[in-house]
This record gives structure tokens, C-alpha cells and sequence, in this order.
């Protein structure tokens, strides 16, 4: 067998295997008249190793194995491809992200005037690490309390092109069985207006 055919073999097998694969894994993809030497198979290897330098993906050798993975350079952004499990919110955090989407801009002190009960600090500390709410003014009032209002990024999460694609009050019952999934509608462009 040539290099060039070997060379492809390998590389797909460690593409297709989804993990490690040792030299013998790798030997015994080929039949007893077929079977190159183990020094062509760490051959192969390295000559891919050299074709991906400076590109998304590398070999590398782990647990007595080999296997292709995204080169570290790269993987905060490949790592956007996939879902993240869905966090499980509190009702208190829930009630007001929807306060704060159905009555923005709104202050703490409204929030808790309307749920009847403080807003802890953590929620708060929550939505804008999430990055679904941040503050975008302040009233004109004594102590100037800052004013919270959803963001983009509350949309894109919730899969909404705008504000005006929320649910009516009338059907929102309980907050805590809501997912990003439900009644959503998927946008292919951003809108400049999220309100």
C-alpha cells in the first residue's frame, strides 16, 4: 500500500472514531496481506500532525492513543456549536426576568413593590452575567435607582426576533415550566429594535 492511501486511511479513522485510537487499533483496520508496519502508521501520523500546524485541528496522543482534536487556540469558539445543558432557574429568578421583560425599563424597587418580596442581589448578579439584562438608565428619583431592561442576547437565548414576540401575560402560567424551545421563533437576522 502507498503512503498517500495509508495516509488518508489513518486520517479517517482517527476522524471517525470520536476517541483515541492506539497503533494496534489502527493495525487492525487492515487484513494480514495488508498491513503496513507500525513505523508507517506513527509515519502517517506525523506527516498529518505537520499538515494540520497552524490549522483549527491537531493530533495528538493521549492514553496510549491517538485521536484529532480542535487545537486549543480555537475551541472557545468551536465550543458555541454545541447547546449547553439548560440551567435549572429559580422561580424568584424567573418571576423577574419577566417582570423585567414585560415592564422594562423597571427598577429593583419595582420588582419587589410587584413580587411583594426583596430581589436578592444574586439575581440581579445572574441576568446581567448571562448578559440578559443591564441596566440602561437611571430614574430621576431620590438614590437614582438603575433601571434594567432585557438585551440582545435575552432574545437570542429565548429565540425571539423582539419583545413584541413574548408571550401575552394572559398565557404565561407557570414560569418555571418554560423552556427556549417552546413557542419560539427562529431568527435569521438580528433587528435593531428589541423593543
Amino acid at each position: 500500500m502507498t503512503d498517500q492511501p495509508l495516509k488518508a486511511i489513518v486520517e479517517g479513522a482517527l476522524f471517525a472514531a470520536g476517541g483515541p485510537l492506539t497503533l494496534e487499533r489502527l493495525l487492525g483496520l487492515f487484513g494480514e496481506d495488508e498491513r503496513p508496519e507500525r513505523a508507517a502508521i506513527l509515519d502517517c501520523i506525523r506527516a498529518l500532525s505537520a499538515d494540520y500546524a497552524g490549522r483549527g485541528i491537531e493530533i495528538t496522543e493521549v492514553a496510549g492513543g491517538y485521536r484529532v482534536q480542535v487545537r486549543a487556540s480555537v475551541a472557545p469558539w468551536v465550543a458555541r456549536l454545541w447547546d449547553e445543558k439548560a440551567p435549572r432557574y429559580s422561580r424568584a429568578l424567573l418571576e423577574t426576568l419577566a417582570l423585567i421583560a414585560y415592564r422594562q425599563p423597571i427598577t429593583r424597587a419595582e420588582i419587589e413593590d410587584i413580587r411583594g418580596v426583596s430581589v436578592s442581589t444574586n439575581i440581579i448578579k445572574t441576568l446581567t452575567e448571562r448578559e440578559w439584562v443591564q441596566v440602561v438608565g437611571h430614574r430621576e428619583v431620590p438614590g437614582r435607582p438603575a433601571l434594567y431592561a432585557t438585551t440582545r442576547r435575552f432574545l437570542d437565548y429565548f429565540g425571539l426576533r423582539s419583545l413584541n414576540e413574548l408571550p401575552p401575560l394572559s398565557e404565561i402560567r407557570d414560569p418555571e415550566s418554560y423552556s427556549p424551545s417552546t413557542n419560539v421563533v427562529p431568527t435569521s437576522e438580528p433587528t435593531e429594535n428589541t423593543r
